[in-house]
């Protein structure tokens, strides 16, 4: 409960046979979506997909996205207009920006005027719900696998902070460090440790402690205790978080499976679906082909890396979408859509009108890929450099009472 008291009940023997009843339909729901059988003790393996076998496969057909693995042989990246018509979820399209902005008398995030969050699930609903003055909330949440974050990480909560700044509302940041206890080589203090110093990084991104609640597995939902006295079964305990308020979850598409089922459940048992929102993938230095690792620190920008890292990163790894001579690209152009530079300035470089003058001039050859690479590096370093004196600013006492239980302010009559 609220106050992160731990209760027990008993069961009869009717309401245990529709748990299990309803555990064997989700694991068929489970089965339905993930083309394999559900396995209690470990996740599924990285199984390639059944639609690219043929001799007619398409090069969209491979892109391949579960909770595990994202993959891709295309430059451009993942087609999302594909995998929404896969998910059946719904495109954020122009009339919901508009509708966005209306209700909130705010300009549209750039994550939003670029299709950064590109698709989502009963976002209407929400903006039903605020232009009626009734209450809803934000969640969100982060794996604690290492305690290198890099800019990638920071998309959902640059995005999340938005949104509670223009709603006003409340938000729940879960860190799921009992997941990465079950799965990672690491042990129950490093995971808890891990989950900590995320989260300073998180509140780092500017979030209203008045407004916010970030909670450990381990510690909040009596995790630790439980795995500290069964090991070997910890596996098999699976948890779940549901409120009689509708909520909104920004988040990218490996993880929709998982709500998916949470929207399945929820009403059985009495609650509203959650909304979704869902942002594309944040491509690796080396390209949208490649894949970003904590283990690996060229292939991304790190919150923990100095100016002078960011400068040497990107001039020597950013993958470019430049022409072999430089004779070559004055004749024929850049390409923006494989080149990694022009893609992180998609995120990160708020002035539209400058990002445009930049495709146009990298395409026609007029920019050359070092200038490019120069304009990202000076968008980066003061980027980089404004979180690390934020993080600073955070101590332990700060850390321990954005994730003590408590009340949260709320506006809603």
């Amino acid at each position: 409960n609220r106050q992160g008291d731990h209760h027990f009940c008993f069961l009869s023997q009717d309401e245990i046979d529709s748990a299990v009843k309803m555990l064997l339909s989700l694991k068929m729901s489970y089965k339905a979506a993930m083309g394999e059988e559900y396995k209690a003790d470990c996740p599924p393996g990285n199984p390639a997909p059944t639609s690219n076998h043929g001799p007619d496969a398409t090069e969209a057909e491979e892109d391949f996205v579960d909770p595990w693995t994202v993959q891709t042989s295309s430059a451009k990246g993942i087609d999302y207009d594909k995998l929404i018509v896969r998910f059946g979820s719904s495109k954020i399209d122009k009339e919901l920006i508009n509708r966005i902005e209306r209700a909130t008398g705010q300009r549209p995030h750039r994550f939003l005027r670029r299709g950064i969050f590109f698709s989502h699930r009963d976002m209407n609903q929400v903006l039903d719900a605020y232009e009626n003055k009734k209450p809803f909330y934000l969640y969100t949440g982060r794996g604690p696998s290492s305690e290198a974050m890099h800019v990638g990480h920071l998309i959902p909560f640059i995005f999340t902070k938005w949104l509670q700044d223009v709603f006003n509302v409340p938000l729940v940041i879960q860190m799921t460090d009992d997941e990465k206890y079950l799965w990672k080589d690491l042990t129950l203090d490093q995971a808890y440790g891990y989950a900590v110093e995320n989260a300073k990084d998180i509140i780092a991104c500017g979030f209203d402690i008045n407004k916010t609640f970030i909670f450990s597995d381990l510690d909040y939902m009596g995790m630790r205790a439980f795995c500290e006295d069964a090991q070997r079964d910890c596996s098999q305990l699976k948890a779940g978080m549901f409120s009689n308020r509708p909520h909104q979850s920004p988040y990218s598409p490996p993880q929709d499976p998982y709500f998916r089922m949470t929207r399945d459940v929820a009403p059985r048992i009495g609650y509203p679906k959650p909304a979704l929102l869902h942002s594309t993938f944040f491509p690796a230095l080396q390209g949208a082909q490649t894949k970003m690792s904590a283990s690996d620190p060229n292939s991304s920008i790190f919150l923990t890396d100095t100016a002078k890292q960011i400068k040497t990163k990107v001039n020597k790894h950013a993958f470019s979408g430049g022409r072999d001579t430089i004779e070559e690209h004055r004749q024929f152009g850049g390409n923006c859509d494989v080149d990694v530079s022009f893609m992180y300035l998609t995120f990160f470089l708020e002035d539209d009108d400058k990002l445009e003058q930049i495709r146009k001039d990298y395409s026609s050859g007029a920019m050359l890929t070092g200038e490019l690479k120069k304009v990202l590096i000076e968008v980066l370093q003061p980027l980089i450099a404004e979180h690390q004196a934020r993080r600073k600013e955070v101590t332990d006492e700060i850390a321990k009472k954005f994730m003590t239980p408590r009340e949260l302010s709320f506006d809603f009559q």
